[in-house]
């Protein structure tokens, strides 16, 4: 069983930067591509940004060129830095073991934009 516990959330204001990581325990995690969503307030749970084991990524076109996904393998740990927030990010933020499939998701890390 996978367990994910995401951190780094927090009231920022536009145009600022934020950095979210998640910490993966349970499965080897250097075989795994990981993905970062996000769900705000009355609207579905969307993909946001993937990052394979061989360290390619995809993102969302909502969020390119503002966000970097990362990861650290040696940590077990992914990363997404967030820059040029906007207050259409606000959301619950959270990680998935997405390739293999794991069910698992963590607890999320709420990131709020406003002024």
């Amino acid at each position: 069983q996978v367990q994910l516990v995401e951190s780094g959330g927090g009231l920022v204001q536009p145009g600022g930067s934020l950095r979210l990581s998640c910490l993966a325990s349970g499965i080897n995690f250097s075989v795994y591509a990981m993905a970062w969503y996000r769900q705000a307030p009355g609207k579905r749970r969307e993909l946001v940004a993937t990052i394979t084991s061989a360290r390619s990524t995809n993102y969302a076109d909502s969020v390119k060129g503002r966000f970097t996904i990362s990861r650290d393998n040696a940590k077990n740990t992914v990363s997404l830095q967030m820059n040029s927030l906007k207050p259409e990010d606000t959301a619950v933020y959270y990680c998935k073991a997405q390739q293999p499939y794991r069910p698992e998701w963590g607890q999320g890390t709420q990131v709020t934009v406003s002024s």
